[in-house]
């Protein structure tokens, strides 16, 4: 009785795994597409992927809401002109994903040329349909 359960419990095992697996590929492959929307001013892309309440928190303590992130980026107060990430990683907890990653980021605010180095923390929530962006956290590195 006992070897008659071991196989189905170990394929479900498999199978959580791997759909464990998708969804951080799927949260990671999102988080970096955010970086060509934001470079490329892809709008209505990237007006899809955050989440209405989405809290943008910038290295300098400026927070953003989504309609300000889309305002600032086609309007060309905040205009990211490259991203490179250096290294990005998921963790998935039921409905939540988290993604920390630290890169280089380079642009112009407000007029003004910047080039960072961040350490970033972004807060992924599961919809009915799709992963959304709610909350992003940067901290400047030394």
């Amino acid at each position: 009785m006992k070897g008659g359960l071991i196989t189905p419990l170990l394929f479900l095992v498999c199978l959580l795994t791997q759909a464990q697996d998708t969804a951080e590929r799927d949260v990671l492959s999102l988080s970096m597409a955010k970086f060509g929307w934001l470079i490329n001013k892809q709008a209505d892309s990237l007006q899809k992927y955050l989440d209405d309440r989405i809290q943008y928190i910038h290295s300098n303590g400026w927070i953003q809401t989504k309609a300000e992130i889309l305002e600032d980026m086609l309007s060309g107060k905040l205009v990211y002109q490259k991203v490179e990430v250096k290294e990005a990683s998921v963790r998935i907890y039921g409905q939540t994903a988290l993604v920390t990653g630290l890169g280089r980021f380079e642009g112009i605010n407000s007029g003004t040329p910047f080039s960072i180095d961040l350490r970033y923390t972004e807060v992924f929530v599961r919809t009915v349909d799709r992963w959304k962006l709610a909350s992003r956290h940067s901290n400047r590195m030394p």
